[in-house]
């Protein structure tokens, strides 16, 4: 009888003990997949979301608004947030100050960090800026015939994609992976500013000749193509807007449109994406992610 209530005893101390680790495995996994994403956005304006309201007051000179892309992912996620986006940021914005009391973008990165996403490549060179402004005041002179700014700048706008944008985001984006080695890094590409056709109701919002709507648009698919191959060569996930930007570009109706035009638009910054656009960008990312 003793034997029994012994060999009981043992019995209902193992189940126990086996019970207490099960549970105590089961409230660890649970405690560690309910942890938040440690989530660090770095970028230009696009991530920076630049002209949308309310503005983040915490780094004027950044223009950083706190409902860009970052911020909606991370209140759709319920991820913990660093956002060091910044208005203007160049490729070598990652490893150097942009501004004084700015410091280098990679230094929010760390090995916990556990996601990044970002937007960069289009300030260098001045591509954005020098491609839409050379080729606005080129279309005015024409009265938005022809293909002006085509004819004056030919292929140099793609060269120095080719020739330099795209290896300083190479470099860019090894800076990010060696100080976040374990995190996934979501490199978004630019959404479409011109259709891809001549629209002349657009002219007065968006003055280009008709010759250079889809010259324009072939520089954006360069740059484009230089964000994607660098990405893949360093082993980031690349996040593709040709296809569902298509449609929403800056010559489109308010409602519609992603992209705010150069005149009479409604964002406080022209040719950047309005409060639209970034939620579209933060859901376009979550889903190729695979977030929710």
């Amino acid at each position: 009888m003793q034997k029994h209530v012994s060999r009981r005893n043992v019995m209902v101390t193992s189940c126990a003990l086996a019970g207490a680790i099960v549970l105590s495995l089961t409230a660890g996994g649970t405690a560690q997949a309910s942890d938040p994403l440690r989530y660090v956005a770095l970028g230009d304006s696009y991530s920076a979301g630049s002209g949308v309201l309310p503005v983040d007051t915490s780094n004027l000179l950044c223009l950083r608004s706190t409902a860009n892309y970052p911020h909606v992912i991370a209140d759709r996620t319920g991820a913990r947030i660093k956002d060091v986006t910044c208005g203007a940021a160049q490729t070598k914005d990652f490893t150097s100050s942009q501004y004084l009391g700015v410091p280098p973008q990679v230094n929010a990165l760390g090995a916990d960090t556990d996601l990044v996403t970002l937007t960069i490549g289009g300030n260098d060179n001045g591509t954005f800026i020098n491609a839409i402004t050379s080729c606005g005041s080129a279309g005015l002179l024409t009265a938005g015939k022809g293909s002006p700014c085509k004819d004056k700048y030919g292929s140099k706008f793609a060269d120095e994609i080719k020739n330099s944008t795209y290896p300083a985001l190479k470099n860019a984006l090894n800076a990010v992976r060696a100080k976040a080695p374990n995190a996934r890094i979501a490199v978004l590409g630019y959404p479409w500013i011109t259709p891809e056709k001549a629209d002349p109701s657009c002219y007065l919002k968006l003055p280009i000749a008709s010759g250079d709507v889809p010259y324009l648009r072939d520089v954006q698919t360069h740059l484009n193509a230089a964000v994607e191959r660098a990405s893949k060569e360093t082993g980031a996930t690349f996040v593709d807007f040709a296809e569902v930007s298509d449609g929403h570009d800056a010559c489109t109706p308010l409602g519609t449109r992603w992209i705010e035009p150069l005149l009479f638009g409604t964002s406080l910054v022209p040719v950047h994406p309005n409060a639209l656009g970034e939620r579209r960008m933060a859901e376009h990312t979550m889903e190729v992610l695979g977030l929710k």
